[in-house]
């Protein structure tokens, strides 16, 4: 688990910063309602070529919606260099090579935030200089890829020029990879039902209290989602082995240790959470309601690592059905309603009282499939053991 996690970790926890860089740049040199804005296109951008019209959804109005957009325009310009750099270095992760994949991160993490102080501090370019920041850190990722490959530095022969489709290639990615698409498409779905909740009974310094929550607290788990990449190898190996037993401990044993990846810094925004806040909005007079805010939406972060690993675990034996089912379900069937109903009785409240809800009911009812799940592997560990020839 270390040798396949640690430089995943790293690569992870590198390319979720580039989104909290945006954050402590816009905060503390552009303003509050710059920062609101950027928070209501945040969630777009990261399907921006996909979903580019939204953004008359997200609920924002007036000056924020205004910074909003203009932040997201700029990003759709770099948007397929965020694809292209992150499906890049995955595939560079996928042939084992985590320590060259981490230094890529960094190095283009080194760019956005060197390109964010030149565009926001130096040149005074506000949101508009977040955005073309970010794009310019992105690029530099990209090349790194693209060099990468047309070096054939590649365990395997590539033209990087050209383009092909195979209806099998196309299969497999579409089999292997919707469980990640739908976890993208239903994170959006959450932000628009939230945002508008935070437009119509807040104000918009709680959007851009919210936007640094939701920041913070994504940052936070890019610890498990490098451990999620080193999951996959070692449950598709041994379940394509047999070795179910090892299936079994391997989900245990990287959740318990995202778990305890994340304590940490959990503990930190629980102790300390002005100093956590004061990253983006340094100055800000928090109230203790919007600490209390904090603490709720954070108090579920160690046990969604096993929501996670689950959402590896399913696909890498071949059963992608259940993780989409948990993330639309997460959405549709929880978080929309709830949304739109709990912050009518009780406001702003609601939406972090509701989301801590909403993911604790998720955890018992992903651990509850993931132990059927293994009840079913240890089945068919028996019946090999009753005919080892595997003809059972």
């Amino acid at each position: 688990m270390f040798q396949l996690s640690w430089p995943a970790v790293v690569a992870m926890v590198l390319y979720g910063f580039n989104t909290v860089l945006d954050g402590i740049f816009v905060g503390r040199f552009v303003g509050e309602t710059a920062l609101a804005g950027v928070s209501l296109a945040y969630p777009i951008t990261q399907l921006s070529t996909a979903f580019g019209s939204l953004i008359a959804m997200m609920g924002g109005s007036g000056e924020s919606l205004t910074l909003g957009v203009n932040y997201f325009r700029i990003t759709i310009f770099g948007s397929i260099f965020w694809i292209y750099g992150l499906a890049g270095n995955m595939i560079i992760r996928a042939e084992g090579r985590m320590k060259t994949a981490a230094w890529m991160m960094g190095a283009g993490l080194l760019v956005n935030a060197v390109s964010n102080y030149i565009f926001i501090v130096i040149l005074h370019m506000g949101v508009e200089g977040a955005a073309w920041g970010t794009n310019v850190g992105m690029l530099a990722y990209s090349v790194l890829g693209w060099v990468y490959f047309a070096r054939g530095k590649s365990s395997f022969d590539c033209k990087v020029a050209s383009l092909k489709y195979t209806k099998e290639t196309a299969t497999d990615i579409l089999r292997l990879g919707m469980s990640s698409l739908m976890m993208s498409i239903m994170s959006l779905v959450q932000a628009v039902v939230v945002f508008n909740a935070l437009a119509k009974y807040g104000t918009t310094s709680d959007v851009a209290f919210y936007g640094i929550v939701y920041r913070i607290f994504q940052f936070m788990l890019t610890p498990i989602f490098g451990l999620m990449r080193a999951l996959q190898p070692a449950i598709g190996i041994n379940y394509g082995a047999k070795r179910y037993d090892r299936v079994i401990s391997a989900y245990k044993i990287f959740g318990v240790a995202a778990m305890l990846l994340t304590i940490p810094f959990w503990l930190f925004s629980l102790i300390s959470p002005g100093t956590v806040l004061g990253l983006m909005l340094p100055g800000q007079a928090f109230t203790i309601t919007q600490f209390g805010f904090l603490r709720i939406q954070m108090a579920i972060l160690p046990v969604m690592s096993f929501i996670f690993m689950a959402m590896t675990l399913f696909p890498a034996i071949d059963k992608g059905m259940p993780a989409m089912v948990i993330g639309m379900a997460r959405q549709f069937v929880f978080y929309v309603p709830v949304m739109l109903i709990l912050p009518r009785f009780v406001g702003v409240a609601g939406i972090y009282i509701g989301s801590f809800a909403i993911d604790s009911v998720i955890v018992l009812w992903t651990l509850w499939m993931v132990k059927r799940k293994f009840n079913l592997l240890r089945g068919r560990r028996m019946e090999m053991k009753v005919c080892p020839t595997g003809e059972a």
